[in-house]
């Protein structure tokens, strides 16, 4: 038994220690926009769960952002290498098909 607690102990302290939380920088603001900031909270929010709502979203942002421009500059690398391209005028006739698409599909809602 004491061997199935051992493991038992490592397992969970290796759980704990992954679980640990980190903290993020204090960040100074003016009175007047603490107040603004929390005239604005739902109630049961907090002004620590709305820091950290708007910094995973701003992350979520920038990761999306930053795999568009992977993309988009991957696409012109292997258009330069391949030299095969598709005329602007071309992708918006499909961009504005698809629109007319989807708006057909809301009329119809």
């Amino acid at each position: 038994m004491a061997i199935d607690f051992d493991i038992a102990l490592a397992s969970h302290a290796r759980y704990i220690v992954k679980m640990r939380s980190a903290t993020i920088p204090p960040l100074r603001v003016a009175p007047e926009f603490r107040s603004q900031i929390e005239s604005v909270l739902t109630e049961g929010e907090t002004l620590s769960s709305l820091v950290e709502h708007s910094i995973r979203q701003e992350v979520n942002r920038r990761v999306t952002e930053n795999e568009f421009h992977r993309r988009g500059f991957e696409a012109i690398a292997h258009a330069e290498r391949t030299g095969v391209t598709v005329p602007a005028d071309v992708v918006i006739a499909k961009l504005e098909a698809k629109v007319l698409a989807a708006r057909a599909r809301l009329a119809g809602r």
